[in-house]
Parts: C-alpha cells; sequence; structure tokens
C-alpha cells in the first residue's frame, strides 16, 4: 500500500507548476547546495518527482541521473522540461526503480557517469522515509556516495505528533473514498498550524511546490516514518559520514535537511 505520488506531482505540474515557482526552486536549491560545486560533477537523485532538482543540477552542467519508483514521475519531468530549454532531454538518464532492491543499485551503479560505480553527490529530498524501509534506504543512498562526496537529504522529524500522523496516512490510502474528506478537513488545520508556527503564509511555498499539493502529499504520504536529528546524525556517522550542515525544519513535523561529507 503506497501513496500514489506520482499522480500528485502529474496534477501540480499540470494545474499549478508556474515560471515563478520553477524560479523559486531554483533560489532554495541554490541555498540548499550553497558551498557545493555542481559543474562536471556526477549527481544522483532518488525519488526525482516532479524532476526540477535534477533539472536544475543539470542547468548548472552536473552529469545527472535520476531513480523514482513510480513510472509517471519520467512522464512528469519530460513534461517540466519546458521550463529548462537549455537543457538537452538526453542528459537525464532516468531510472525506474527503487533504492531498496539490489537490482536497481546495481543500475544505478552501472550508470555513474564516470564508471567508478558511485557519484560525487547523492540528494534525495522528503524520499527515504516514503521507501517503507528507511534505515535500509539511508544505507543503500550511502553506498552511492564517493569518498569525499555529498548526501544531501530531507527527512521528517520525529515529533509528538508523528505516531498519530501515520494513523491518518494509513487510513487515506486503505481506504479511498476517504481521501477527498481527509483533505478538506486537514487543509485549514495544516494552513493555520502552519501560519502559527512561520508567522508566514503558508501558500508562499518553498521549493517550487504549491500548498494545496503540498497537503495532499503530506496527507496521503505512506510509507511514513521520521527521525530526530540526533537520530539521524548517529545513523550517518555510522555509515562514515561527517555532517556538514543542518537546516531544522521550518515546522515541527516538517523535513529537516542534512548535508554530509563521506569520509570513509
Amino acid at each position: 500500500m503506497q501513496f500514489d505520488f506520482g499522480k500528485n506531482w502529474s496534477d501540480f505540474s499540470q494545474a499549478a507548476l508556474s515560471e515563478e515557482m520553477v524560479s523559486q526552486a531554483k533560489k532554495d536549491f541554490a541555498a540548499l547546495f550553497q558551498g557545493i560545486e555542481l559543474r562536471g560533477r556526477s549527481f544522483l537523485d532518488v525519488g526525482f518527482g516532479q524532476g526540477l532538482s535534477l533539472l536544475i543540477a543539470a542547468e548548472q552542467g552536473a552529469r545527472v541521473v535520476g531513480c523514482d519508483i513510480n513510472p509517471k514521475c519520467r512522464q512528469v519531468i519530460e513534461a517540466n522540461h519546458a521550463y529548462f530549454p537549455g537543457i538537452n532531454q538526453s542528459k537525464e538518464n532516468l531510472v525506474v526503480g527503487s533504492i531498496l532492491e539490489g537490482d536497481t543499485i546495481r543500475v544505478l551503479r552501472d550508470n555513474a557517469p564516470d564508471g567508478s560505480g558511485q557519484y560525487d553527490i547523492v540528494h534525495s529530498w522528503g524520499v527515504l522515509h516514503h521507501t517503507g524501509n528507511m534505515k535500509v534506504a539511508l544505507r543503500n543512498a550511502c553506498s552511492l556516495v564517493k569518498p569525499g562526496g555529498h548526501l544531501v537529504i530531507a527527512i521528517y522529524n520525529r515529533h509528538w505528533t508523528s505516531p498519530a500522523w501515520l494513523v491518518i496516512k494509513y487510513f487515506y490510502n486503505r481506504f479511498p473514498f476517504l481521501q477527498k474528506l481527509l483533505v478538506t478537513l486537514l487543509y485549514p488545520v495544516i494552513y493555520l498550524a502552519k501560519l502559527a508556527v512561520t508567522r508566514q503564509n503558508p501558500r508562499r511555498q518553498q521549493r517550487g511546490m504549491d500548498f494545496y499539493f503540498d497537503v495532499v502529499d503530506w496527507v496521503g504520504g505512506y510509507p511514513y516514518e521520521y527521525g530526530s536529528v540526533p537520530e539521524i546524525h548517529a545513523t550517518l556517522t555510522a555509515q562514515g559520514f561527517l555532517m556538514k550542515r543542518t537546516v531544522s525544519a521550518r515546522v515541527p513535523t516538517g523535513c529537516n535537511e542534512f548535508i554530509f561529507v563521506r569520509t570513509s
């Protein structure tokens, strides 16, 4: 049982994506990757979704490979090429598969641009906690990073409400007839909660996302796991990584962003 992220990305791209959102996504991407050279580097995006991060990286001169479990996302990124006219579509090497599966890992190794089987940068924003086994997903993503390379990830923060959200997400996916009702009921709750915490209009989104489709993503996003900053730090340290920077979530249940460097 899994939320159809591909459909949500497709609906969003067709109904709401705009030049303004793409411009904002570029600014947020630049802030996240501050101090990390992209030109000429190999860049793997695990769970590329709508494809904006992969396309931005390609625009900045990275040699990119994308992986997503949902085949619809390949169609979405092909459509979103329209916002990046300077990129040759053949530059994107798109793999449909799960980061949990050995066959997918082997394909990603084979597709590494320099033939090393690993990448200078592995990026996965808000994805690994939706795989159904975040521990294995993290370990597999780590294995694809070169020594001295960067792992850039975003993971849902652990919060006292996280177990309740897990139940909501389960019911959303288990009983499709409840989906519109849950989104309708929780939309104002999420709006007011974000407004209270951030003191900013929740409709002013980051990373090129739209608030309504973000709500659908949040309410329906299942499987669902989470981890505190110390938990993620301990997990990655054990894998031979050094934390370079952490950006805390804007809201308590949101994604913490992590930039790690592989030291061994």
